[in-house]
């Protein structure tokens, strides 16, 4: 039996380049994407494809009953990938604009997870897996609001890895840098599949979404799953740079021109 695999923030960049590289590996790929045009784009290439907005606590049950559904109430795996950035600097940033920052990074993945969970801690087995960021590791002036969802979903990722011990569930994170996009220009107050770039020197080591793919397979198929996958040379030298320098010295390092 073909192993499902719901994949959230396929309308383009990783999500999408995940959806078809899975689909080739035989598993039974789920699509989610916010908007329903390209879930009827994805469903024009052969996809199983619903929507999903994770701002929306009604869009998320409505995605989660129909993958329930679909699947018979047996999921292998979930890969939630959708997610945005808020630019900005902290001080001009609402109170609503950080609540719809951590809605759709956090909040809403909690409850998707939440709902799928009892399709398939039953069964004994199961990967979840989390796009964070290199965001999710340090901060950078003007990505307060992104690093903060990121770092909380980190901390969620590993609470739920210790809650699901024994259980045959396994969490990880994978953690990119830099990574290309054709929507990788837009970054202030713009909402993305993921769609983050790094400013300067980081640029020049910035790869495909296809980058992300062995961590994946990794993740999902390996019998001991790896905690955390980081992605591009930028996310591995920061995990060192985080370890190794003082605060101040990263602080200084991070803060560019600021």
């Amino acid at each position: 039996m073909q192993k499902a695999v719901l994949i959230t923030g396929c309308s383009s960049g990783i999500g999408l380049a995940a959806a078809r590289y899975l689909r080739a590996r035989d598993y039974r790929v789920l699509a989610a994407c916010r908007q329903a045009r390209d879930a009827a784009r994805l469903t024009a290439e052969g996809f199983e494809a619903l929507t999903l907005d994770l701002d929306n606590p009604a869009s998320v049950d409505a995605a989660a009953d129909e993958v329930l559904r679909l699947t018979g109430s047996r999921l292998y795996g979930l890969f939630n990938n959708a997610g945005y950035g808020m630019y900005g600097a902290l001080a001009t940033l609402s109170r609503r604009q950080l609540e719809q920052q951590f809605s759709a990074n956090l909040f809403g993945i909690h409850q998707l997870t939440q709902r799928l969970l009892p399709a398939m801690v039953p069964h004994g087995e199961g990967r979840i897996i989390q796009t964070s960021s290199v965001m999710g590791l340090i901060c950078m002036p003007g990505r307060g609001a992104y690093a903060a969802s990121k770092f909380a979903l980190e901390a969620w990722s590993d609470t739920l890895r210790m809650e699901l011990h024994g259980s045959g569930v396994q969490v990880s994170l994978i953690e990119p840098g830099p990574i290309a996009t054709s929507f990788s220009t837009n970054l202030t107050h713009t909402r993305t599949d993921q769609r983050v770039t790094n400013p300067g020197i980081a640029r020049r080591f910035t790869l495909p979404p296809e980058a992300v793919l062995p961590k994946l397979r990794h993740a999902l198929e390996s019998p001991r799953a790896r905690l955390r996958y980081p992605v591009t040379l930028v996310a591995h030298a920061m995990t060192w740079l985080r370890r190794c320098l003082p605060g101040r010295w990263l602080d200084r390092l991070l803060r560019g021109k600021h």
